[in-house]
């Protein structure tokens, strides 16, 4: 009898044995299933429709394989304007809009002084990894709100290594939330990845040996030109048009690309406008992983990472330029060598992938000329336009301080020291704007919900308005109306569906495949994580779960 429940124990023992083993990836100690590691990938100014667009090129294992074994989402809108970098990537961390979250722009106009504030500028902290001190003078302190980054920390109680990576240093820092790891961004003077004080005290070493690699210098080494024969990219305008910016150098902006290497010598930056700069990207996402062990215990970690160089082309050369499908294709297969990495390395089941954009991209104004649609340019004078007229009539000197992210920001001390009403001042500005036939609407931000303004144009405004950093007066112009700096490739900002129209694919971690054309925002991201890793939602999420993917 004692060697039968002798036997049974041992049993007993072995099973729940190969149990522990069984759930040793997914489980820690506080008996919560989670994926090893998260990743998220925010394509910077992808389109949704650049899922489709070259998808006969792409190989089977990045975009067709997010797809193919993914669950993605259709329709998913950003719920706010401006549609930029800055913004996006908090919207998406937080769950929330610049209203609550308070990143009103990648820059805004400061009421009191008039000055511009960056979002991510810091002069409290110190550069880390090199000598350009306001490159690396960053930090999230203008952030309002926690990121699910940060929830990941305190339901960890901070054991989860959290890590931003980037070019940019807002794409890099804002994502990682407050209390990361570390954040690392690209510093063009060296071509290194840097951090500051406010992470780190010192580069760690894995890193300085990464950065002694010099990978940039060896990705550029050959110049950039089309992965395949240049007459096999019909998806795209002609190689040279007269829309499209110069890259270094060149004197057309044509294929190939030979002068790379010296002007990569010249400018480091100079990689952010080419391909490799999103494959270095990707290889200091592997070495970010391998240094830290990332997916190495049963504490589930996160890697935030910023694909930052579809948007420096698409900016240069505009989303229908051989130029950007090249960078797309090039970045289908980074991408598919990335997850074989992580199948790797973290095991295939593991780990957990998303993949969105912080923003879309409007066509270049030439091509919609040269393709019979309405465009144009808005903007050009535009604050000297309303300052002399508001002269004439009030004798007040500079009572515009600016127009950022299509704001006019007025000048509150000079209109309190003429004795002038804010309100008339306003009225006469919207009066004037209302004159110009490019714009569809101009309107006061603290009486938007009143105004005669259609959904979702309305709710738009209102979730980018935040009163202490946002303008007095928002413009809207007609579709496809660009700012004047883009008479050159393309811009985003607007609440158009070209700027506002995202991908969203989950892959991985208890992720089934499917799709769906529901509608959903940008802002449900971080609750649909905060569902499936278990922690509480970020602080100012105003996002809902995306149920689908929840489904088991």
């Amino acid at each position: 009898m004692l060697r039968k429940i002798s036997t049974l124990a041992l049993v007993t023992l072995a099973l729940l044995s190969v149990d522990a083993q069984k759930n040793k990836n997914t489980q820690y100690n506080d008996g919560v299933e989670r994926p090893k590691l998260v990743v998220g990938i925010v394509v910077d100014q992808m389109r949704w429709d650049f899922l489709y667009k070259y998808q006969a090129k792409y190989g089977n294992g990045g975009f067709k394989r997010l797809l193919n074994e993914g669950y993605s989402f259709n329709n998913v809108m950003i719920d706010y304007i401006p549609t930029v970098t800055a913004l996006g990537h908090t919207s998406i961390y937080t769950g929330s809009v610049p209203s609550v979250h308070g990143i009103a722009g990648n820059d805004w106009t400061d009421k009191e002084t008039g000055k511009n504030v960056y979002c991510t500028t810091d002069e409290t902290v110190n550069a880390v990894g090199t000598e350009a001190k306001k490159i690396g003078q960053h930090s999230p302190r203008n952030l309002w709100s926690t990121t699910i980054t940060d929830q990941l920390g305190i339901a960890t109680n901070f054991r989860s290594k959290v890590v931003g990576v980037s070019l940019k240093d807002r794409a890099s820092i804002l994502p990682a939330g407050h209390n990361p790891t570390a954040a690392f961004w690209f510093d063009e003077t060296t071509g290194n990845f840097i951090t500051s004080d406010y992470y780190l005290k010192e580069l760690p070493q894995w890193l300085n040996e990464f950065n002694k690699e010099e990978n940039g210098k060896k990705l550029v080494s050959n110049g950039w030109k089309t992965l395949l024969p240049i007459s096999e990219y019909f998806e795209s305008t002609e190689d040279n048009v007269a829309w499209e910016s110069l890259l270094g150098s060149a004197k057309t902006p044509t294929f190939p690309y030979e002068n790379l290497a010296k002007d990569y010598d010249a400018k480091k930056g100079v990689i952010r406008t080419t391909p490799f700069g999103n494959s270095l990207t990707l290889k200091m996402a592997e070495a970010t992983i391998k240094g830290y062990k990332m997916g190495e215990d049963n504490i589930t970690d996160f890697l935030a990472i910023n694909i930052a160089s579809t948007d420096y082309v698409g900016h240069a050369f505009g989303p229908n330029s051989i130029e950007i499908e090249d960078t797309y294709l090039r970045l289908d297969r980074d991408l598919e060598a990335f997850f074989q990495q992580l199948d790797k390395k973290v095991g295939k089941g593991n780990y957990l992938v998303f993949l969105s954009a912080d923003h879309g991209a409007a066509h270049s104004e030439g091509y919609m000329q040269a393709n019979k649609m309405a465009t144009g340019f808005f903007g050009e004078g535009l604050e000297k336009t309303l300052n002399d007229e508001l002269e004439k009539k009030y004798a007040g000197s500079k009572l515009i301080l600016g127009i950022d992210n299509y704001q006019v920001y007025l000048n509150q001390n000079v209109i309190k020291e003429k004795g002038l009403e804010t309100d008339e001042v306003k009225k006469t500005i919207l009066g004037l704007l209302n004159k110009d036939k490019r714009v569809l609407y101009a309107v006061d931000l603290e009486e938007v919900a009143e105004a005669a303004i259609p959904e979702p144009i309305k709710t738009r405004i209102i979730n980018g308005y935040n009163w202490q950093r946002s303008g007095d007066i928002q413009i809207i112009t007609h579709d496809s109306m660009l700012p004047t700096y883009a008479k050159k490739g393309t811009t985003h900002s607007v609440w158009n569906s070209y700027d506002a129209h995202i991908p969203l694919i989950f892959m991985g971690w208890k992720v089934k495949n499917g799709q769906s054309a529901k509608p959903y925002h940008m802002t449900d991201i971080a609750p649909t994580l905060a569902q499936m890793l278990k922690v509480e939602n970020p602080s100012g999420n105003i996002g809902n779960p995306i149920t689908e993917v929840l489904e088991k």
